[in-house]
């Protein structure tokens, strides 16, 4: 069920429009655009709903941040008005709003109006992503790592939030690849990185091919220790796979994670946190693979065996 996010004021206005569209999607209400954009932020909604003329933040500088921020700029927004903010409509329009809708709301109106704009949401949201899809895993790929990793350090920064890279690699591939042949090896690279894949459940992480048999992730909020509990779980699934390998790590196929996590600040770039992930990812390599090695904030190295 699409989610939907409404702001506006008004209790009444916010009533009337969940018992319009309760039953086909989910609401989620704000009665202040500052909680608005803070609950944007946290991603899956196909939709916003967004009353103009709000105390404190108005819905045009509300527009401002959400266009301003990568993991936002793509949500559509229908502005609800009331027929004395007419004057407003073409400002809220050229600011990135996609339509709006006059108070006091026609039902019918509202479910059409809703109904297309997440349907075109949809649509456009496919064609981004098939042209930053791996092929042969169907994960994200280098370029959309690239693209997305930066707006996400971005949020990090803005909201004081920490940050956590990590970078995996299946261990002995090239001996996997000379044992069992290449298209026994493409069928790991893609079951292995499902596997990791579907471990990442919000719409806030990020996890991608990052080339060969190497993956990469970011994620946002977790502490340095949840972060490396949560990497030794995904680890533990991999092996829990049991694909057959010749391997001295272990009968089944196996992945090394390295990462970090930090509060950045401003000034750091997400370029040297990567590079420490790649670094405890060559000490969980050199250290006997099949494991996980983590940088802790206060700069010293946790290791899983």
């Amino acid at each position: 069920m699409d989610k939907i996010l409404v702001i506006d004021d008004s209790s009444v206005q916010t009533g009337f429009l969940n018992s319009i569209l309760k039953d086909d999607y989910e609401l989620i209400i704000c009665h202040t655009a500052k909680e608005g954009l803070e609950t944007a932020v946290l991603g899956g909604y196909s939709l916003i709903l967004l009353d103009i003329v709000m105390p404190g933040m108005d819905g045009f500088a509300f527009l401002k941040e959400l266009k301003s921020m990568e993991l936002t700029r793509y949500i559509p927004v229908i502005l609800l008005t009331s027929l004395s903010d007419v004057q407003y409509e073409e400002r809220g329009l050229l600011l990135g709003a996609v339509d709006y809708v006059t108070k006091p709301f026609n039902p019918v109106i509202i479910k059409a109006r809703v109904h297309t704009h997440i349907q075109l949401y949809h649509y456009q949201m496919h064609f981004k992503e098939q042209a930053m899809i791996d092929e042969l895993t169907g994960v994200p790929n280098r370029r959309r790592y690239d693209h997305e990793s930066a707006a996400r350090w971005k949020e990090a920064v803005r909201f004081g939030l920490s940050f956590s890279v990590c970078m995996f690699d299946i261990d002995k591939f090239k001996l996997y690849n000379d044992t069992f042949g290449h298209p026994a090896g493409d069928k790991v690279i893609s079951s292995v990185a499902q596997q990791i894949a579907s471990c990442f459940k919000r719409s806030t992480d990020l996890f991608a091919r990052y080339g060969g048999e190497e993956f990469v992730a970011v994620f946002l909020g977790n502490q340095a220790d949840s972060a490396f509990e949560f990497l030794k779980s995904i680890r533990q699934s991999v092996e829990d796979l049991h694909i057959p390998h010749n391997s001295p790590v272990s009968p089944w196929v196996t992945v090394s994670i390295g990462g970090v996590t930090k509060i950045p600040q401003a000034g750091e770039k997400p370029e040297d946190y990567l590079k420490l992930a790649d670094t405890m990812l060559y000490d969980a390599k050199r250290l006997g693979r099949n494991q996980v090695v983590w940088a802790s904030p206060d700069g010293q190295q946790w290791r899983e065996r």
